[in-house]
């Protein structure tokens, strides 16, 4: 939890504290300034939380809620008016019922029954005048709410059109600058790809260095093979000039073979010739010694 609020509170608290007990007085300057730095703050942060697109789709819905609101008030005002229409057709019916009542008592003789019928009809008739003034009244109403709904209408079918292509560029924009942002590396998903690889080859690299650095401390003595692998500089040396040497014998070896399987290969070529030809051997002799 951010404690800068709190504490703005708590400022607050103490100010209006000590200028009531009148021990000190408004400071209205720091109050005013931590006001407008937290102003600030919360500005920033709500622009950094704000979506275009979820907004525009809360202002689609709230023109929604105002046409349905038209909507409900044009059949409110018809409603009203069916109900006017409906009185003024029992008035009339009950007009014109008075008005064959009195005639019929005038045929009669009946003079005072067809005044008093006649009376009733023309009460009737003004309650029927009132209530065709105010049944105009409610059909203009309702005639300028119908025009309104209908004009509203059109607004929001072209707002929710703009709404849509509005937040189809958005995602598009939104989407290419995620590329870019990969693309250059400069992304956050990107970034922490880039540390992490970094912070491997560093150590990877600090490894190699630190396994080199203990070869040369054991090749120089400096330190001691603790499994008895390791060889010091006299041995080494003392193996390496060993091994040349059994190099040089096996080699001195295989050219005494070849050199005597060449001379055992001519004596054979010459054997065609006659015992004449042939050198005497010579009977060794063995001195006593």
């Amino acid at each position: 939890m951010d404690a800068g609020p709190v504490l703005w509170v708590l400022l607050q608290q103490l100010e209006l504290e000590s200028v009531r007990r009148g021990r000190a007085k408004p400071m209205s300057g720091v109050m005013k300034r931590m006001g407008m730095i937290f102003r600030a703050k919360a500005n920033k942060a709500l622009d950094r939380a704000e979506d275009p697109r979820e907004t525009l789709d809360y202002s689609y819905q709230k023109q929604l809620e105002l046409l349905q609101k038209v909507r409900r008030g044009v059949a409110d005002v018809a409603t009203s008016r069916k109900r006017l229409e409906l009185q003024l057709n029992q008035l009339q019916s009950q007009s014109t019922k008075l008005e064959e009542q009195g005639r019929k008592a005038l045929a009669l003789g009946r003079e005072d029954l067809a005044r008093e019928a006649l009376t009733r009809r023309a009460s009737l008739q003004q309650q029927v005048t009132d209530l065709e003034t105010q049944h105009q009244t409610l059909q203009g109403e309702e005639e300028k709410l119908t025009l309104a709904a209908q004009r509203l209408q059109a607004k929001v079918d072209a707002f929710r059109t703009k709404k849509e292509t509005i937040k189809a560029t958005y995602t598009a924009a939104q989407a290419q600058t995620r590329i870019a942002e990969s693309f250059s590396g400069i992304s956050e998903e990107m970034s922490d790809v880039g540390m992490a690889i970094q912070r491997a080859e560093d150590k990877t690299a600090q490894l190699q260095a630190r396994a080199g650095a203990i070869d040369e401390l054991l090749a120089s003595g400096a330190l001691d093979d603790q499994s008895g692998l390791q060889k010091d500089d006299l041995q080494a040396e003392l193996d390496r000039i060993s091994g040349g040497t059994d190099v040089e014998l096996e080699l001195q070896r295989m050219k005494a073979e070849l050199t005597g399987g060449t001379s055992g290969k001519q004596a054979i070529e010459g054997g065609t010739a006659g015992p004449q030809d042939r050198p005497q051997q010579q009977t060794p002799r063995f001195d006593k010694q």
